[in-house]
C-alpha cells in the first residue's frame, strides 16, 4: 500500500497522526469543560433548596433564641432567676445568630457560583447597572450587543 502513496503523503503522515491526536484532546477537553458545566449547575441548583429550608429552620432557632433570652432577662429581673441564666440564654442567641448569618452567606456564594456556571459574569462597562438577583427579567427591552473584553479595554 505504501508503494502507491505519493512520497510527499508519507512524509505528511506523522504530521497529521499528529493533528489527529491534538483534535482528540482538544475534544475531550471541550466534553470535560461542558460535563463540568452541568455538573456545577446541577450542584448549584439542588444546594439552592437546601439552603433555603436550613435558613428558615435557622430562623426559626433564632426567634426561638431570642424569645428565651428575652424571658430569662424578665425572669432575673423580677428576681426569680440568676444571671448566669441570662448569659446563657445570651450566648445561645449570640450562636443561633451567627449560624444564621453564616447560612445567608452559604446562600448567596452559591448563588453567585450558580449565575457564574451558568455563563454570567460582572458587568464591565461604564453605566450598565446589574440587576437583583430575584427581580424579573423585561424581555420587551432590547439587549445591549455584548462587548468583547479586548474592544472594552481599548476603549476604556
Amino acid at each position: 500500500i505504501a508503494a502507491g502513496l505519493p512520497s510527499d503523503l508519507l512524509r505528511r503522515r506523522p504530521d497529521i497522526v499528529e493533528a489527529e491526536q491534538t483534535l482528540r484532546a482538544r475534544n475531550a477537553n471541550i466534553e470535560k469543560a461542558i460535563q463540568t458545566a452541568f455538573r456545577e449547575v446541577s450542584d448549584g441548583l439542588a444546594a439552592r433548596g437546601t439552603y433555603d429550608q436550613q435558613i428558615a429552620a435557622l430562623a426559626r432557632n433564632e426567634q426561638a433564641q431570642q424569645r428565651r433570652y428575652d424571658l430569662s432577662d424578665l425572669r432575673y429581673r423580677n428576681g426569680v432567676d440568676s444571671y448566669l441564666t441570662v448569659l446563657t440564654a445570651r450566648t445561645d442567641l449570640y450562636t443561633a445568630q451567627t449560624s444564621l448569618i453564616s447560612a445567608r452567606l452559604a446562600r448567596w456564594t452559591n448563588l453567585v457560583d450558580l449565575y457564574r456556571a451558568l455563563g454570567g459574569g460582572w458587568i464591565e462597562h461604564n453605566g450598565d447597572q446589574p440587576r437583583e438577583a430575584d427581580a424579573p427579567v423585561d424581555y420587551s427591552k432590547p439587549a445591549a450587543a455584548p462587548v468583547p473584553a479586548s474592544q472594552a479595554a481599548k476603549a476604556g
